[in-house]
């Protein structure tokens, strides 16, 4: 700014917000640390109901399990059911809890392997899980009860003089499962496991004692101590191939109770809650807004907006998704001004103000003297 042939300093034109170009992700190791990259605000609501859209993603829990951010606003979301299923829709702050999970009983196992199809009968006729020459091969899953006591189920696995034919023995907790409920454990509960000449099951076979969906049921009594078990054990995924026992998969879906350990952010935003028994369980999902005109929305602190009528009404999703941007758990993001170019353009500008300076001294010494020769 110039008063006449003097420098009368600078002014500021104007302060504009950019938000279409993203900051540096610089990764913290916090669980609870979010950057977004893209388009997207995160929806805060403070203690007087007041929504408020910010990109800071430095947020903890409180006392209550609330998520808050550092200027103590809570963090809003998708909100789960009683049975930790997410309810799209429901927006509301993101409650953590923080209680000791109930242990679950196990009543499916998914067990999937291959028996070695060059494997002789045994050498022992009859069978005993104590003598390892009377059976081929053998595996044991952990179970639980109602009130989350572990149990075992061994499998044993004897091939007989049948082609592809095994026999298969189940013990729970060492002794023999009543597999058909007759009150006595005795040859009627041993399965009977038939392949085809792929390697597959076969349960068209005659000699086949597997249901349908290749599947066997084990009932373990345990009342009046817990609930009485029925775990369905699946072997639809089983084969018979000339190559080493291994087992690919045992997936039993009971556990024991855990209590609370910590929280674990994933990068779809949604929120787990972890247990010291290996669980994990959903608490809900990170909603993120979005304007027609972000420019326009009104600060309200260094890091949090206000919606206003030039910015348009919000529309809410999820990371990854739609127009929204990818989110970061465990970083933050920085600020998206890249330093080293504005002080390059500062120094610019300051030396355009000093050229411009110099010329109005040199035009004005010019005038002076083109006066004094009049």
């Amino acid at each position: 700014m110039y008063s006449g042939s003097e420098a009368g300093g600078v002014e500021v034109v104007g302060v504009s917000q950019n938000f279409e170009k993203s900051g540096t992700v610089t990764g913290t190791g916090r669980s609870l640390d979010m950057a977004l990259s893209g388009n997207g605000f995160f929806v805060l609501e403070d203690n007087k109901g007041q929504t408020l859209y910010t990109r800071s993603g430095i947020f903890n829990m409180n006392a209550d399990g609330q998520i808050i951010a550092n200027n103590g606003a809570a963090l809003k979301g998708y909100s789960v059911d009683e049975n930790n299923n997410l309810m799209l829709g429901s927006v509301g702050t993101v409650q953590i809890s923080t209680a000791s999970l109930q242990a679950k009983e196990t009543d499916s196992i998914e067990f999937v392997a291959n028996l070695d199809a060059r494997e002789n009968v045994p050498t022992s006729a009859t069978f005993d899980p104590t003598d390892s020459n009377s059976y081929n091969h053998s595996y044991t899953t952990p179970v639980f009860d109602s009130l989350g006591n572990p149990h075992t189920v061994s499998q044993y696995f004897v091939k007989t003089a049948n082609t592809n034919e095994w026999n298969l023995y189940v013990y729970v907790d060492g002794v023999q499962a009543d597999l058909d409920g007759s009150g006595t454990a005795d040859a009627a509960d041993v399965e009977t496991v038939v392949f085809g000449n792929d390697g597959t099951l076969d349960l068209a076979a005659v000699s086949s004692s597997l249901t349908g969906d290749g599947s066997y049921n084990v009932p373990v009594t345990l009342a009046p101590v817990a609930n009485n078990l029925n775990i369905n054990v699946s072997l639809a995924s089983i084969t018979q191939y000339g190559s080493d026992f291994v087992v690919s998969k045992n997936s039993p879906n009971g556990y024991t109770s855990g209590d609370y350990a910590s929280v674990r952010m994933e990068n779809d935003g949604k929120i787990y809650a972890t247990y010291t028994n290996g669980q994990s369980q959903l608490q809900g999902q990170v909603v993120l807004a979005n304007f027609a005109s972000p420019q326009n929305l009104i600060k309200t602190s260094d890091t949090a907006w206000l919606q206003s009528f030039s910015s348009g009404t919000p529309v809410l999703g999820t990371a990854g998704s739609g127009v929204f941007g990818d989110l970061t758990s465990g970083a933050l993001e920085g600020s998206n001004v890249d330093l080293t170019s504005e002080l390059v353009a500062l120094m610019t500008a300051q030396r355009n103000y000093q050229a411009n300076t110099k010329s109005i001294s040199t035009s004005d010494q010019l005038t002076q003297a083109l006066f004094n020769v009049v």
